[in-house]
């Protein structure tokens, strides 16, 4: 039995891993659930489950949450604010903690989840982007795993299982496209964050889906695969693949290529990050290559798709750009589905920002902090121009 602790449980990929819990009651025992915000969610959950401790980012709901978990007999702990997150993570009965939260919010208890020693099931790509040469350094230091649940790089990892790593040539890394891939520029102009929330392959939560829609959400994979997977960011090719059904491949010095090809259904690579080595069984949706009449690949067009060279240009100058990158986005993203900033816009204050914020070539943990908090106070500034 693997005790959880799901950070971000009421999101898309906490509710998805509560489906695999489900699933598999012999193997699977939720210790700790944590939220943002979204306290219906908890309480329904720990009805169900009876974690030992329920925890609240958000403090200022502590005592609603605390008078509805009593009103349904819950007998475990509450907890409230991000200190009482980064330290959940460190009990000793957790096995597993799902890194699932939204944005930089993840950054520090995945930090103490590794100095902990516990395993990683990481769906959190932005500790990866902000921090990532300080993430794997501690991960090595403490010799925690780090299992990916992003679908395409959960395919990466798959398919260098029983490989040789130095014998990658190139990961080939999918993308959907996301609902504009065919737009114009003109007709990207004046789109709107419902229409962006309307993904053609996958359902996720609202701040991933319009990162999807501007790719940026793939510059970040990019990032992250670099650091997963030790490879310097020339190796890594993004192809646009609007079926979703190859989530992604490695090419090897030999010429050979392997992929890993599934349905597009989260629950099948949060579910093998939680059993890995073993593969369980599962009802999940089976892609019927038979039915299938295409399956294209395309180059990204950069010219529309800004984003997706800006977290190139950031990992390429390295330091604490891809920190910056991350905050500018972060707020433009909630400005656009707020209707204070246009979908174009987005690239162009994230552009501006990473001008306009200081450089720091070998940051700290520290450094971080402030790289943060510097960036989106030039980004809200910026919008506000």
């Amino acid at each position: 039995m693997k005790e959880l602790c799901i950070l971000g449980s009421t999101g898309s990929i906490g509710t998805q891993t509560l489906d695999v819990v489900r699933n598999y009651p012999d193997r699977y025992s939720v210790y700790a659930i944590c939220a943002n915000r979204s306290i219906d969610k908890l309480v329904e959950q720990a009805k169900e489950f009876h974690p030992e401790v329920v925890c609240i980012a958000d403090e200022s709901l502590y005592e609603e949450l605390s008078r509805q978990l009593s009103a349904v007999s819950f007998q475990g702990k509450v907890w409230a604010e991000p200190q009482a997150i980064a330290e959940v993570v460190t009990m000793p009965s957790i096995d597993i903690v799902v890194a699932a939260m939204v944005g930089y919010a993840g950054l520090r208890p995945t930090i103490e989840a590794i100095k902990a020693g516990k395993t990683i099931a990481l769906a959190n790509k932005e500790t990866l982007v902000v921090a990532g040469e300080i993430i794997c350094d501690l991960a090595l230091q403490h010799h925690t795993p780090i299992l990916p649940v992003d679908s395409e790089h959960s395919a990466i990892f798959q398919s260098l299982v029983g490989e040789d790593r130095s014998e990658i040539e190139k990961i080939l890394l999918t993308a959907s496209g996301g609902p504009f891939r065919t737009f114009s520029l003109e007709q990207m102009q004046s789109v709107t964050a419902a229409d962006a929330l309307k993904h053609p392959n996958w359902e996720m939560g609202a701040k991933i889906t319009i990162d999807s829609a501007s790719m940026m959400n793939k510059g970040f994979e990019v990032i992250e695969a670099k650091w997963l997977f030790g490879v310097p960011v020339e190796k890594i090719q993004v192809l646009v693949h609007p079926q979703s059904i190859v989530h992604s491949a490695v090419q090897f010095t030999d010429g050979a290529i392997k992929a890993q090809l599934g349905a597009p259904d989260m629950r099948l690579p949060i579910q093998y990050a939680l059993s890995f080595p073993e593969r369980l069984k599962s009802d999940f949706p089976r892609a019927d290559l038979l039915a299938l009449k295409d399956l294209t690949f395309e180059q990204p067009d950069l010219h529309r798709f800004p984003n997706l060279a800006l977290a190139y240009e950031a990992m390429h100058r390295g330091g604490n750009m891809p920190c910056v990158l991350n905050a500018a986005n972060e707020v433009v993203n909630l400005a656009f589905r707020q209707g204070r900033c246009g979908f174009l816009q987005m690239s162009d204050i994230i552009e501006a920002t990473m001008d306009k914020a200081a450089f720091i070539a070998k940051p700290t943990y520290e450094d971080y902090v402030q790289t943060d908090k510097e960036a989106r106070i030039i980004a809200e500034q910026l919008l506000n121009c």
